[in-house]
């Protein structure tokens, strides 16, 4: 029984520290973006975006690459 949480306690941890890391990430490319105003870039950050709101809180808010 133990070991049975233990092992959930380990996934949730991995899984809230991967998502802490894309969080940050998508943070820095956000800034990025603003500085280059790439639309190349812009695209494939709403993808990265997307993919991490599926998964993760908080969400973040999708940019506007027009």
């Amino acid at each position: 029984m133990s070991v049975g949480i233990s092992c959930i306690g380990i996934i949730f941890g991995f899984t809230f520290n991967s998502c802490l890391v894309q969080h940050i990430q998508i943070l820095n490319d956000v800034k990025k973006y603003e500085q280059s105003l790439d639309p190349e870039f812009c695209e494939n950050l709403v993808k990265k975006i997307n993919l991490f709101n599926d998964d993760c809180e908080p969400q973040v808010d999708i940019l506007d690459c027009g």
